[in-house]
C-alpha cells in the first residue's frame, strides 16, 4: 500500500497525518480551518495549502473523514445506512479524484422509536472502525463523547445501531445562555465529587428538567460551590446518557473515544455505575483510515 495522507476535516477544526505502510504517524498536522471558515468553492485550495507538499510525494493518495462530505462541506457523501461494516464504507467512498484523493461517507441508521427517526454520524464511523482495531475486538459498545455524544453498539464488525445526544451543546448552552449561568464559575477547577453526585442524582425518578433548576437552587442556598455547581451540572448530563444505556454490561467494557478531558468524566461516571471502560484518542482516527485503506480491494 502506498503512502496515506489521513485527514479528519471537521466542523472547526482540520488535522491531517501521514502514515506509513503499518500505520505508523511520521508527521501530523493542525489547523482551526474546519469546513465552516472555508469559502464557498474553496476546499481544494485549503487542502492544497495545507497538505498538498505531502500529496506531491510520489504515490501518495488520500482519505478525507468528517464533515467534509457533508452538504456544507467539499462535496457530499451520501451517508451509508447501518448496520455498516469496512466493506460498506470502501464501496461508498467519492472519489474527489480518482484512485487519489476520496471522501468516507458517513452513517446513518432509524431509530427504534415509532416514528424510526433518523440519526447520523460523520467521522466517528472512522474512529469507531479504528478503536475496534487498536482494541482488538469486534464487538463493543463505544462512546464518542463530545458536543453531540454518539452511543454506538458495534456486533461483529458492523456498527449495528447508534444514538446522539445533545449532551455537551445542552451543558454549554445551560452553563453560558441561562440563568443557571448566573451562579456557575466555568474557569473553576473540575470537582469529581460534585460531579459524582451529579451522576448519582440523575439515576434516580424524576426529571432532569428539574434536576437543571436545582443547580440553581443549590447555589443560592450556598450547598455548592460555583466551581462545584459546574461539575454537578455536568455530572447531571453525562448521568442521563448513562441513564437511558439498557445494553450496558458490567462484563462487556465500554470504549471510550474522544479528547482526555472529556473522556476522563465519562470513565468517573462509567467506573462509579460499576462499569469497565478503556480509552482511545486521535490515534483512533489514524488507525481507522488506516484500516480502511488496507480493505480497500483496488490495488495500490
Amino acid at each position: 500500500m502506498s503512502a496515506l495522507i489521513a485527514i479528519d476535516w471537521g466542523t472547526t477544526s482540520l488535522r491531517g497525518a501521514q502514515l506509513d505502510a503499518s500505520g505508523r504517524v511520521l508527521a501530523s498536522r493542525s489547523s482551526a480551518q474546519g469546513i465552516l471558515s472555508v469559502p464557498t468553492g474553496q476546499f481544494e485550495a485549503v487542502f492544497q495549502a495545507h497538505f498538498g507538499d505531502w500529496m506531491a510525494e510520489p504515490n501518495a493518495w488520500c482519505l478525507i473523514s468528517g464533515m467534509a462530505g457533508s452538504r456544507q462541506g467539499w462535496q457530499e457523501a451520501p451517508y451509508c445506512p447501518c448496520p455498516a461494516d469496512f466493506n460498506t464504507l470502501s464501496q461508498h467512498l467519492l472519489w474527489l479524484q480518482a484512485d487519489r484523493i476520496a471522501l468516507v461517507p458517513g452513517l446513518c441508521c432509524s431509530g427504534q422509536d415509532a416514528l424510526q427517526t433518523p440519526d447520523v454520524m460523520r467521522g466517528e464511523e472512522v474512529q469507531i472502525f479504528g478503536a475496534l482495531h487498536l482494541a482488538a475486538c469486534q464487538s463493543a459498545t463505544l462512546v464518542l463523547p463530545g458536543t453531540h455524544s454518539k452511543w454506538v453498539q458495534v456486533q461483529s464488525g458492523r456498527v449495528t445501531h447508534f444514538q446522539t445526544f445533545m449532551t455537551g451543546e445542552v451543558f454549554a448552552l445551560l452553563s453560558q445562555h441561562s440563568i443557571l449561568g448566573k451562579t456557575i464559575d466555568l474557569n473553576g477547577a473540575f470537582e469529581e465529587a460534585a460531579f459524582l453526585q451529579g451522576v448519582d442524582q440523575s439515576q434516580t425518578e424524576g426529571s432532569v428538567l428539574h434536576r437543571c433548576f436545582a443547580v440553581r437552587t443549590l447555589g443560592l442556598f450556598e450547598r455548592l460551590s460555583p466551581a462545584a455547581l459546574a461539575s454537578y451540572l455536568s455530572g447531571l448530563l453525562i448521568g442521563e446518557e448513562l441513564r437511558c444505556q439498557t445494553a450496558l454490561s458490567p462484563q462487556q467494557p465500554v470504549i471510550l473515544i474522544g479528547n482526555p478531558a472529556l473522556t476522563l468524566r465519562y470513565t468517573l461516571a462509567l467506573k462509579h455505575l460499576g462499569m469497565a471502560c478503556q480509552s482511545f484518542g486521535d490515534e483512533a482516527t489514524w488507525a481507522g483510515l488506516h484500516a480502511l485503506a488496507k480493505h480497500l480491494t483496488k490495488p495500490r
